[in-house]
């Protein structure tokens, strides 16, 4: 028996002997290795945190002191050593282990935390908590990256913690150099000059203890000295920056050094007060393939081969696509700049850089700064793509709104990932957008429903001047293209029917709405399927169409409440239409991980689910016509 299968709880962690955690930490890697392998997931990342979580565990008392993990795809080591390692198998799939921690998994985990740099915010929390109930034996510990250090929330919560002497907190900083490639910005170049020394702390000591008992010199002496502390720091170690916000500071401290780290921990728990105790590891440590792959060190690899390190090949993806056309794009337009929030690659704009590295910005984790940065972009004259995954929008609305929009200005946000993702589970699906930007004046909204009508309407969404624009489209291979059969307005035809349905598709929900079509044709059920390819504003003809069918169904990979198919409602009171209006989509609430195709099955949206849905429908709509010929038909969501 292996000692990582000894492992039931932290506790077993804590009785291991010191010559025994080598080897602990090498069958922690295999595990790893072999299970992200099949499954894929954050590879990188854990094999970076290996030792620091072991010392984490043996020198804390979880979960009676809080471990936070910020971002939480490093974990994978914690989950391990509190009871999960026997479930590994199990990792990302359906009704297995989440990615993240997960509270509904485990005491240990505290917060179900994979948007960057909110843990020191629910430390903060935490931590004032515990002071108001008097436990003091208690301490917070939050794990946070360096690449989560360039967002602005971080720093706010390091305002509020600042000088609070009698908070029991423990700031870890794993300082690998990146978040999913190498961090950026002055912070990143401020915390690579840290070095450890422990020559002041060691000085102030020897002196407080010595000329503290010398009469009349002594005290006032060793106020002097203390007094100048900041300038015997300048000579003697660089880390004033966060001393200066009265955070006591240990390190830098190697991270695969389970004993150092262990010894900086206990010291740091000694303290009174806030302490930044800085970690410095290497991403993918342990598992050469990771440890060599440039571009971010295995961060989250498909599935691959463990003697290769070659990932199984992705089909031609929506991001491929985009890729492609913003380089089109960027050699027709000179004005046209790109701005990633430390996602170059995942997002597709790493072409882009290559091709025109003078026009591209990574501002780290700092999607609020990216939307405003990109207003003033366009107040200067470029037209700034910024390109997010659909669920950190969130994050962006004030600045989109407040920033952008309300000064017409011309940016264009492009949504990867939009709609249902799958294996991350619920923080990460897409699911919110169409219904908070349906808010937001002056804004338009494209969903292309395959690749051809991606690269149109990426060149009509950067050919908009006056105001800001909105491309989305979701995670994984292209279906194929669905050609239009005729144009309603700006709107594409896919079918013509009679005037039973019309089936109002948004986005890659029309090769299921075809599917849905065909089906219902066998029912005896005529539908017209369009798509509106601009979601908002909404195409006027779409009252007319309407007008001329006696059930409209919209379907849409988003939220069901306030998104498209609420929209289109409103269109159709405003003009005083009368069809009734039912809209499919993602029901509103947070799902669980499983491959995108089972949540859609699920949740109803697949050619099947909705030929049923609408069958039932419009039988029900005419047992209440023959129920009650004279009455007026009612729009309902």
């Amino acid at each position: 028996m292996g000692i990582l299968e000894t492992i039931k709880d932290p506790l077993d962690v804590k009785r291991l002997e010191a010559g025994e955690l080598p080897l602990l930490a090498e069958e922690i890697r295999d595990l790893l290795v072999s299970s992200v392998a099949r499954a894929g997931g954050h590879l990188g990342p854990n094999l970076g945190v290996v030792e620091l979580t072991i010392a984490l565990h043996r020198v804390f008392d979880s979960p009676r002191d809080p471990i936070l993990f910020d971002t939480g795809h490093q974990a994978y080591v914690h989950k391990m050593l509190t009871g999960r390692a026997g479930h590994f198998g199990t990792l990302r799939q359906e009704g297995g282990l989440s990615g993240y921690p997960s509270r509904t998994e485990s005491e240990h985990d505290f917060i179900e935390n994979s948007h960057a740099s909110t843990v020191l915010s629910y430390a903060d929390g935490l931590a004032k908590a515990i002071t108001l109930r008097g436990e003091t034996d208690r301490t917070v510990v939050a794990l946070i990256g360096d690449g989560a250090l360039t967002g602005g929330m971080a720093w706010e919560a390091l305002n509020n913690i600042a000088g609070r002497k009698d908070l029991p907190l423990i700031i870890v900083v794993n300082d690998n150099g990146r978040s999913y490639s190498p961090t950026i910005g002055g912070l990143a170049s401020h915390l690579s000059s840290l070095r450890m020394s422990q020559g002041y702390e060691h000085v102030l000591e020897l002196v407080k203890n010595n000329l503290g008992r010398v009469p009349l010199v002594g005290a006032p002496l060793y106020d002097t000295l203390h007094g100048i502390k900041k300038g015997l720091k300048d000579i003697l170690t660089p880390q004033v920056m966060f001393e200066d916000l009265g955070l006591k500071y240990v390190g830098p401290i190697d991270g695969h050094d389970e004993g150092a780290v262990e010894a900086a921990l206990r010291r740091a728990r000694s303290f009174r007060g806030p302490v930044i105790v800085h970690v410095l590891t290497r991403k993918g440590n342990g598992y050469a393939h990771a440890e060599n792959h440039d571009e971010d060190c295995f961060h989250s690899p498909q599935p691959f081969d463990i003697e290769t390190g070659e990932e199984r090949p992705r089909p031609h993806s929506w991001t491929n696509v985009f890729s492609g056309e913003m380089v089109e794009i960027g050699a027709e337009r000179k004005d046209v700049v790109a701005i990633t929030a430390a996602m170059l690659h995942p997002t597709g704009l790493a072409a882009f850089a290559e091709a025109y590295p003078d026009r591209i910005y990574d501002v780290g984790i700092a999607e609020q700064h990216a939307l405003t940065s990109a207003a003033g972009l366009a107040m200067g004259g470029a037209h700034p793509v910024v390109a997010v995954y659909a669920t950190f929008l969130n994050r962006a609305f004030d600045q989109l709104l407040m920033d952008v929009a309300l000064h017409r200005q011309p940016v264009t946000v492009v949504l990867d990932r939009a709609g249902v993702t799958g294996d991350d589970g619920p923080s990460h699906n897409g699911m919110w957008d169409l219904s908070i930007l349906q808010v937001i004046p002056g804004l338009s909204v494209a969903a292309p429903r395959d690749g051809a009508r991606l690269r149109e309407l990426l060149a009509e969404a950067v050919a908009i001047e006056d105001g800001p624009t909105v491309v989305r489209f979701p995670k994984g291979a292209l279906p194929k293209d669905v050609e239009a059969v005729g144009k309603l307005g700006g709107m594409d035809v896919l079918r013509t029917g009679d005037a039973d349905v019309l089936l109002v598709a948004v986005g890659p929900m029309a090769e299921i709405c075809m599917e849905a079509a065909t089906l219902l044709d066998a029912q005896g059920i005529s539908a017209t399927v369009v798509d509106p390819r601009w979601v908002k504003p909404l195409d006027e003809a779409l009252v007319l169409a309407a007008a001329a069918h006696k059930l409209v169904v919209v379907v849409e990979d988003s939220g069901r409440v306030g998104g498209v198919g609420d929209a289109v409602a409103r269109l159709l009171r405003d003009a005083d239409v009368d069809v009734p209006v039912r809209t499919y989509g993602i029901p509103q609430r947070f799902l669980d991980h499983a491959k995108r195709a089972k949540i859609l099955s699920e949740i109803g949206l697949t050619g099947q689910g909705l030929a049923r849905q609408i069958t039932e429908a419009v039988a029900r709509r005419s047992q209440v016509m023959e129920s009650h010929p004279a009455r007026l038909a009612q729009p309902t969501d």
